[in-house]
């Protein structure tokens, strides 16, 4: 079974393994509109998705500019740089990385200027497969410009497409797209006209969205709302949308395998998105409900993890009658950082991002509910925080069954190895992180929360199933162009590049 690799970046919390998606993207076609500041919107309702980078891509029907910068959407751009951004189309990315180091070199969207004198702009969420081979295809092939290396799919994806010469963008992507494999979300672009593709199994979600004056594409629902746009649907697994003066054309390049990301609705996606037709808030709720029921308790409090396990606490209180409390504050100003935390700050760990209220916990015997345990570091340093606070007993609910499995469609967890739940039963999860009790989710449970079926759903991280299939251990990972660019390195002294 192949080994994950994943590695988390620098967090301003030490401690912090939760897992994170690769990518928000987002895309609009909108004569007369303010498509960067529209795509800003949209990308600052995605910026959950991923913190280290943002750009943005705009034409304005005779060149292709792209903006980006490592940092938060709301650091990287400003209203002087938005109102340079002139267009009609434009697309936008949040990042964080499974494929590549997070370096500016690999911030998106990716741009490539073709032969035929034209430009392609992409942005991505999801992951590759078979970035090895697609790796070698797009060395094979080159590209018609110069500039630095980039150790990412999407390089890769942008290089092949800009390399068809002789044909549309479209003719382009329709020959590419199914010699992909993995999971991907692309909005793309070129001088005229916007792109949206999704992987056949459909892994992660992508909808597409009305203006008045034109179209949107994005990452989640929640994004259609904060620039006023109309849901219309999902762009469906295994098609390919453009979008022009001419309006909006629609092709199947694959037969759809629908296999969404159970994930999304633990933990990825807004709270006040919908994914297939399912309110995300509504699912966490209902299986705080089923953990209730699956795992009750006697106790004086339930109290969530926040952000991420308040539904799922509310769901637990309405279903066991105990009373449903804040017993930790956020820091809502914590965001991704890349400086070190110093040793006595590390040693607090848990605090610069959570902090008791000793007045609620003391003497309760508390019911802690969360989205999921990783490597089990920020609950072990929670229980004892709580007990510290005075809490008489610590009971963890976990809104997700064991994560056992690293995932290669998107998300970055820790390599199998780091997984707390992986060889080891619940139990010993509980003892590890010192709880009075520990209960998870059941599979089925959180299946049924998410009123889709079974066949459905990609569960690899809780049942090692995985529904696209994957190369051997040295030919899959974040950092698998970097290391084929060391092997290369050393056989040839001349490394892959992927320009950018």
């Amino acid at each position: 079974m192949p080994r994950g690799d994943g590695q988390l970046t620098n967090d301003i919390d030490p401690l912090d393994a939760s897992p994170k998606d690769e990518c928000g993207v987002f895309g609009v076609w909108a004569p007369g509109e303010e498509v960067a500041k529209l795509t800003y919107f949209g990308l600052y309702a995605l910026q959950h998705r991923g913190q280290e980078a943002a750009g943005i891509a705009v034409s304005d029907g005779s060149h292709v500019v792209v903006y980006k910068e490592l940092g938060l959407v709301s650091q990287v751009f400003d209203e002087s740089t938005l109102a340079s951004l002139q267009g009609s189309v434009a697309v936008g990315h949040t990042r964080y990385s499974t494929t590549g180091s997070p370096t500016w070199e690999n911030t998106q969207p990716k741009l490539r200027s073709t032969s035929a004198g034209t430009s392609v702009a992409i942005a991505h969420n999801g992951n590759l497969v078979n970035t090895a081979s697609m790796a070698a295809e797009a060395k094979r092939v080159g590209t018609p410009e110069g500039g630095p290396s980039s150790n990412s799919d999407t390089a890769i994806v942008a290089t092949l497409l800009a390399a068809k010469a002789d044909v549309s963008l479209q003719a382009a992507a329709l020959e590419l797209l199914p010699k992909l494999e993995g999971a991907f979300c692309f909005v793309f672009m070129d001088e005229h006209t916007l792109y949206a593709a999704r992987d056949r199994n459909g892994v992660h979600p992508l909808v597409l969205g009305r203006l008045e004056r034109g179209w949107v594409v994005a990452s989640e629902t929640a994004a259609l709302d904060i620039c006023g746009a109309s849901f219309v649907r999902e762009v469906e697994p295994g098609e390919l949308i453009a979008i022009d003066e001419h309006g909006l054309r629609s092709e199947r390049w694959a037969s759809p395998e629908p296999k969404g990301c159970v994930f999304e609705y633990v933990y990825l996606a807004r709270p006040d998105t919908t994914i297939s037709g399912r309110s995300v808030h509504a699912t966490r709720v209902e299986v705080g409900r089923i953990l209730a029921h699956e795992h009750p308790v006697e106790a004086d409090l339930v109290m969530p993890v926040p952000e991420s396990g308040t539904p799922a606490a509310v769901g637990y209180a309405q279903a066991s009658g105990i009373p449903f409390g804040q017993g930790l504050v956020k820091n809502s100003y914590v965001g991704r950082t890349f400086i070190q935390p110093s040793q006595t700050i590390r040693q607090l760990g848990i605090r610069l991002k959570l902090n008791p209220l000793r007045d609620v916990i003391r003497g309760k015997r508390l019911v802690v509910v969360d989205d999921s345990i990783v490597r089990g570091n920020t609950q072990r340093a929670l229980v004892r925080m709580l007990r510290e606070a005075g809490a008489l007993e610590v009971h963890v609910r976990i809104s997700s069954p064991p994560v056992k499995w690293p995932c290669f469609y998107g998300i970055d967890f820790a390599s199998r190895a780091e997984l707390i739940a992986n060889g080891v039963d619940v139990e010993g999860v509980r003892a590890s992180i010192g709880a009075d009790s520990l209960g998870y989710v059941s599979l089925d449970g959180l299946i049924a929360a998410t009123e889709q079926p079974k066949s459905r759903l990609c569960r690899a991280c809780f049942d090692g199933t995985y529904p696209i299939a994957l190369p051997e251990d040295d030919v899959i990972g974040k950092h698998i162009l970097e290391g084929l660019q060391n092997a290369t390195q050393q056989n040839e002294a001349e490394p892959i590049q992927v320009t950018n």
